[in-house]
């Protein structure tokens, strides 16, 4: 899946996945890659400016460690960001909702006008 069909969703997956428990930037990446089966197998250079985004919003919260002598930023959900996650949930029902009203397979054709 390419990162364009995600516009408008990536935040919410991302905040979705530090729901979790805090994490460093490749260990997102993979996170998004096993929960959604191998689908989203997204780049870096898509990933962290989200992740900066979302931090400067004051949904996420990052800090920088040393693993095994390597430093890497890890990300953490802050209060702000688990609310904006709930927003977004909830809009995500209203909108798999009403589309799936038109395109849900068992939806019955339109009467004639």
């Amino acid at each position: 899946m390419k990162a364009q069909a995600l516009h408008g969703h990536l935040d919410a997956l991302l905040l979705a996945v530090l729901e979790q428990g805090e994490l460093h930037g490749y260990a997102i990446i993979e996170a998004l890659r096993a929960r959604s089966r191998g689908t989203l197998d997204l780049p870096t250079g898509t990933i962290y400016p989200a992740l900066r985004r979302l931090e400067r919003a004051g949904y996420v919260a990052s800090s920088w460690s040393t693993v095994n002598g390597r430093e890497r930023r890890t990300y953490q959900l802050t209060e702000a960001g688990g609310r904006a996650l709930a927003g977004e949930r909830a809009g995500w029902r209203e909108f798999s909702a009403t589309v799936g009203r038109f395109l849900g397979a068992d939806q019955p054709p339109s009467a004639p006008a």
